[in-house]
Parts: structure tokens; sequence; C-alpha cells
């Protein structure tokens, strides 16, 4: 059975577990504590799955992936059902763009290695943590906002779900953890109050993981 190891918070692992459950594939999850002990993903067991020290690690019979995106678009590849693509070449790379402005640009530099960078060795207080968080939400929330007002139907690219939204979900998420205020952007909320009526979605909520705390 595939392999899932994750945190329940992390944005890239969410990303998988979406793929996962829209896709309506079987996988065992083993939580990966990114904060307990100094953060298990550096232990050396992890270290030989994932030697970047991250999460997630999926693992397909022999063949073992780290990167949230690479793992998503194997499993479109691999597994046909439930298709997180469109078929016309032009319409999936428009919808590969919208999922790359989230989970290239922004999710990055407001994840948590980056933002206790900032408050250990910068000594950055809570506040101007903060603040970064919410500049570059806003500033690529703008941007989306923008883009989705050409290409949303139900949901990011038209009607059907996307790896586009895949990518929206886990920042919003993220946004409301640091309570970055959503009022500018309608297309944007519109889109993931929609997505929260899935199934798929609300077994892969972080809250609704096993190692949630």
């Amino acid at each position: 059975m595939m392999k899932l190891y994750g945190y329940w918070r992390s944005s890239a692992s969410f990303r998988v577990r979406l793929a996962l459950y829209l896709k309506e594939l079987e996988f065992e999850y083993h939580p990966v504590h990114l904060v307990k002990d100094g953060g298990e993903q550096h232990t050396p067991e992890y270290r030989k799955l994932n030697p970047a020290g991250l999460v997630p690690t999926f693992v397909d019979d022999e063949v073992t992936l780290n990167q949230s995106l690479a793992i998503i678009e194997y499993l479109d590849e691999r597994y046909k059902q439930h298709p997180l693509l469109p078929s016309a070449t032009v319409d999936k790379a428009r919808a590969r763009a919208l999922a790359y402005d989230l989970a290239c640009e922004l999710q990055p530099i407001t994840n948590l290695r980056v933002l206790k960078y900032l408050t250990g060795e910068l000594n950055c207080s809570d506040e101007q943590r903060n603040d970064w968080i919410h500049h570059w939400v806003h500033q690529s929330f703008t941007a989306f906002e923008q883009r989705l007002t050409e290409t949303a139907g139900d949901y990011c690219y038209g009607d059907s779900v996307t790896l586009a939204d895949i990518c929206l979900l886990p920042q919003v998420y993220n946004a409301e953890r640091f309570k970055v205020p959503l009022d500018n952007y309608p297309t944007l909320v519109a889109v993931h109050d929609r997505l929260q009526e899935l199934n798929a979605v609300q077994q892969a909520r972080p809250e609704n993981q096993p190692d949630a705390q």
C-alpha cells in the first residue's frame, strides 16, 4: 500500500493528502512531527527517505518521491481516475501556472523553516513575523484574485477541481491561521468555500489528521 510521510499542518503534506483523497486512493499515513524533539524530519531514519529533511515523502512500491507537486503529478499520471489537470495542452499549462503561483512563489517563503529562521537567527518578534506573512500573502493573493476573474468557474480553473485548487487550499488555511484579512479576494474565497463542500477536502484538512494537535 502507498505510504505518505507528512505533518498535519504542512502545506505540502496537505496538498498530497488532497490529491490522494480526491483520486480515492488508499494509503498509510506516517506522521513526522516537525517540532517535537527538534523535529523528527532530522532523524537519520527519516533522512534516508528524504535527505532534505522535509515533508512529505511518498512511497508507492519501489518508487519514493519527495516534492509534493512531483508526487501529485505522478499520482495523476499513474492513476487515471478523477484527473487533476485538464486534458488540453494550453488548459493544462494554465492550471499549472495558477498552482505554481501559490506552491512555488508564496508557500516557500511562509513555511515553517523560514518562519523559524526569522524568529530565531534573525531575532524577529512575533509581530514582525506576522507582518512578513501578511505582506507576502496579500501580494500573492492580490495577483491570484485577478487571475481567477479570468479562469474561475466553480473552482480555480473552470468547473473541475485541479492542481490549482489543491495548491490554493493550504494557503488559505495558513492565511486564516495567521488572521490575514481576505475581504479583498471575493473570487478566491468563493472558490475556497465551494471546495469545502467536498468530502475529500474535509478528509484532508489538517485538523482531521491523526497527528493534529
